[in-house]
C-alpha cells in the first residue's frame, strides 16, 4: 500500500471574485511508499505546500481539486477529522503557527486530550515521545522562553504524540540554525527508520536530507517529475550582481545606538540581552548572526519599539520612517487579496497602481493578483511582506529572517532588493542564519552570544576569520 498517492491531481485556488484563478498543481501523479524518507523540492511558489495540505483535510486549502489525494489508500477528502490526526502529522515551517499552548507539557498533551485519549494512555504517549526526543529536560518550560529550535522539535513531538503512519513536513529547518538544523533532522531520521513513519518533506534545502532520502519529486510549472537524489545533493552558491562581500562599511553617523541593554520577557526568567552595545551607521547593511535563542529576534524589537528593555537606553533616529520584517509575515497581510495587500500603504506611502504593478510582475505573483495571502505559499507570503515594506520605502528597515522558505532564486532576488533599498538611501539592520546571504549583501557582521555582540567586523574580514562555511 502506498502512503501517500495523487492520481491526475489538479487544484486552483478560490479568487476573491469567487472566480478560479490559474492551476496551481496540473494533472500532478506521484506515489510514495510506505516506509519511504521523501523529498519534495520545486521553487518558492511551485506547489508543494499545497500539495502536503491536500493531504491533511483539517488544513486543506478552499479551491477546486481534480483528480484523487490517497493516504493509506484513503480518500484524503472523505477522512474525517480524528482519523486524519491518526493517520497524517503535519510539522509547519514556523513552530509559532503549530504550538498553540503555553508550557511543553500542555502542548504535548493537547492534540490527545481533543483525541479523547484516556489519561493513562496519554500520559505513557507523552512520556515515551519526550523520552524519545530528548524534551524531558525542559518538559515544564514555557513555550514562549523556548528557542526557535527547540519548539520545531516540540511541534515534532506533538505530531509523534498522535502515532501517525505518515508525517508531511514543510519547511520544517527553514529559521534553525546549522547545530539545531542537524539535530531536528536526526529525529527526523529516526522516526523513519525506527518507528517505521513514512516521511515527506517539501525543502528548499535539500542537500542536507539526500544522504537519508528513499526517493525525491520536483514540482515545476505546476507538473511533478521524479527528481535525482544526486543532482539534489550538490548546493548551488548564491549569485547576486554587486555582492558586497569584503566591502567595509560606509561611513555615516550611527542611526541606531543601543546602549548597556538588559532584556527579558519575565521578571524571573533568564536575560535575553545582559549589557549589549550596538551602533548601526546611517546608509550601513548590518547582519546579525547567531544561534537560535541567542537574541537576534529580540534586538531587533527592541530597536524598533516594540520591547521595551529593562535596563538601558536605545536611541533609533529613524523611528518614525522604519519598517520591521518580523519571522512570521503573516502579521503584516491583513487584505482579501495579494494585491489589496501591496496598495494598503499607498496614500501614506506615495506611489500608486503603476507601482503595484510591477511589484506584482517583479514578485512573480502577477497571476495570483486576486488571490487571498494566506492562500500563497511560506516563501511567497515572505516575499510579499518584504514588498509590501519596501514600497514605502523607510529610512530604517528591519528584517528577522528574510530568506526563510525561499529557494536560490528568490534568496537572490530579496538579496538584490536589500541591495536596492540601500542604495535608495535605506539603513538595513538583519538577522539571519544564512551566511551566503550575509555574505551577499552585508557591509559588516555582528556575531551574537550570550545575550550581547561577542564581535562586530566587515564582512570580508568576518568571514575571513571564521572557521564556519
Amino acid at each position: 500500500m502506498s502512503a501517500l498517492e495523487l492520481c491526475d491531481v489538479t487544484f486552483s485556488y478560490a479568487a476573491a471574485s469567487g472566480t478560479r484563478t490559474a492551476p496551481v498543481l496540473r494533472n500532478v501523479s506521484l506515489e510514495v511508499p510506505e516506509g519511504a524518507f521523501a523529498l519534495l523540492v520545486g521553487a518558492t511558489g511551485s506547489g508543494k505546500s499545497t500539495l502536503l495540505r491536500l493531504a491533511k483535510p483539517e488544513i486543506a486549502p478552499a479551491g477546486e481539486l481534480v483528480g484523487a489525494v490517497r493516504v493509506l489508500g484513503r480518500d484524503a477528502r472523505g477522512m474525517v477529522p480524528r482519523d486524519s490526526a491518526r493517520a497524517v502529522g503535519y510539522v509547519f515551517q514556523n513552530p509559532d503557527a503549530q504550538v498553540v499552548c503555553d508550557t511543553v507539557w500542555h502542548e504535548m498533551a493537547f492534540g490527545l486530550e481533543n483525541l479523547g485519549v484516556p489519561e493513562g494512555e496519554m500520559r505513557r504517549r507523552v512520556a515515551e515521545t519526550c523520552d524519545y526526543l530528548g524534551i524531558e529536560p525542559w518538559f515544564r518550560a514555557r513555550t514562549a522562553e523556548l528557542s526557535g529550535g527547540q519548539r520545531q522539535v516540540l511541534s515534532l513531538a506533538a505530531a509523534l504524540a498522535m502515532r501517525p503512519r505518515v508525517l508531511l513536513l514543510d519547511e520544517p529547518t527553514s529559521m534553525l540554525d546549522p547545530l539545531a538544523e542537524k539535530n531536528f533532522l536526526s529525529l527526523l531520521f529516526r522516526a523513519n527508520r525506527e518507528l517505521g513513519i513514512t516521511v515527506v518533506v517539501a525543502t528548499h534545502a535539500p542537500e542536507a536530507m539526500t544522504d537519508v532520502a528513499t526517493c525525491a519529486f520536483e514540482l515545476r510549472d505546476g507538473e511533478v517529475r521524479a527528481a535525482s537524489l544526486e543532482e539534489l545533493s550538490r548546493p548551488v552558491p548564491l549569485a547576486v550582481p554587486g555582492g558586497r562581500s569584503g566591502e567595509a562599511p560606509r561611513a555615516g553617523a550611527p542611526l541606531v545606538w543601543v546602549g548597556n541593554v538588559w532584556h527579558r520577557y519575565a521578571r524571573d526568567g533568564r536575560w535575553v540581552l545582559r549589557g549589549l552595545d550596538l551602533k548601526v551607521g546611517e546608509g550601513e547593511v548590518r547582519a546579525l548572526l547567531g544561534s537560535n535563542g541567542c537574541g537576534k529576534s529580540t534586538l531587533l524589537d527592541v530597536v524598533a519599539g516594540v520591547s521595551r528593555p529593562q535596563r538601558g537606553r536605545v536611541r533609533n533616529a529613524a523611528a518614525a520612517g522604519q519598517a520591521l520584517l518580523p519571522q512570521a509575515p503573516k502579521a503584516l497581510l491583513a487584505c482579501e487579496t495579494v494585491r489589496e495587500e501591496l496598495s494598503e500603504w499607498a496614500p501614506a506611502g506615495g506611489y500608486g497602481p503603476t507601482e503595484v504593478d510591477a511589484a506584482l510582475e517583479g514578485l512573480g505573483l502577477a497571476g495570483a493578483a486576486d488571490r487571498h495571502p494566506y492562500d500563497l505559499s511560506g516563501g511567497q507570503q515572505q516575499l510579499l511582506a518584504l514588498e509590501k515594506l519596501l514600497l514605502v520605502r523607510p529610512r530604517l528597515l528591519l528584517l528577522d529572517e528574510p530568506t526563510k522558505g525561499l529557494d536560490r532564486a528568490a534568496r537572490e532576488r530579496v538579496a538584490c532588493r536589500v541591495a536596492r533599498a540601500r542604495s535608495d538611501g535605506a539603513t538595513v539592520l538583519l538577522a539571519t542564519h544564512d551566511r551566503e546571504f550575509v555574505r551577499a549583501v552585508a557591509d559588516s557582521v555582528s556575531l551574537m552570544f550570550d545575550g550581547s555582540l561577542a564581535v562586530t567586523e566587515p564582512a570580508g574580514p568576518f568571514f575571513a576569520s571564521s572557521w564556519l562555511s
